[in-house]
């Protein structure tokens, strides 16, 4: 059985897409729109350092996680970039992430499909999988407060990063949210997902047949 969003929080997130449209909020990108015009139809985020990290800690939004400075990064594997972390905390070097298997899932406030694999994730991430890393990377977005507000009423307090400048591109053939990214405990990423997920069970039979994890 599909896992679903309350009721409640099903309905904020329609209004919140509801108001995007007229123009003030979460925006969802029309059918063939890339990241950068999606991007260039909202406004700057005006909102300082400080009251994000406070919108960030009333979200509940866990920190970013800690990352060796010094390994060597390799070439299966993540970027050898440092990301910032959403709403303040420290930066996130991708390529210095080892020790444990890792779900990675690139979002976007703006993206409408985001909102349809919010759920599936959400529950995973709720069931605090043993020795698996989850970490969101925001992509492209000019709103971190919106962002952190998608994320709060999705459920996600697992750790967010950012990617304004579409670093993952090129890197990692990122051309657009949603897409889902796993990564070994040595770094190697093992399989990407375009697109959004279909359920909680595809994610959990993704990252069994490619991690070897049980969630």
């Amino acid at each position: 059985m599909t896992w679903r969003l309350p009721r409640t929080v099903a309905a904020l997130l329609v209004l919140l897409g509801a108001a995007g449209c007229a123009g003030g909020g979460i925006v969802t990108r029309s059918p063939g729109a890339t990241a950068t015009e999606a991007s260039r139809s909202q406004p700057s985020s005006t909102v300082g350092s400080g009251d994000l990290a406070a919108q960030k800690k009333a979200a509940g939004i866990a920190d970013c996680p800690a990352s060796e400075p010094s390994v060597p990064a390799r070439p299966d594997g993540l970027p050898d970039v440092t990301l910032p972390c959403l709403g303040g905390g420290r930066p996130v070097r991708l390529a210095g992430l080892r020790g444990r298997p890792m779900i990675i899932s690139v979002w976007a406030q703006w993206c409408g499909p985001c909102r349809t694999e919010a759920p599936y994730l959400s529950e995973v991430a709720a069931r605090h999988p043993a020795g698996v890393v989850i970490m969101g990377v925001d992509f492209v977005d000019p709103r971190p407060d919106l962002a952190i507000e998608f994320a709060r009423l999705s459920g996600w307090t697992y750790p967010q990063v950012q990617d304004l400048d579409k670093t993952l591109a090129g890197t990692l053939q990122v051309s657009a949210p949603p897409q889902t990214i796993l990564v070994d405990a040595q770094g190697k990423v093992v399989y990407r997902h375009a697109g959004p997920l279909g359920s909680t069970a595809e994610l959990r039979d993704l990252a069994r047949q490619h991690l070897g994890v049980a969630l």
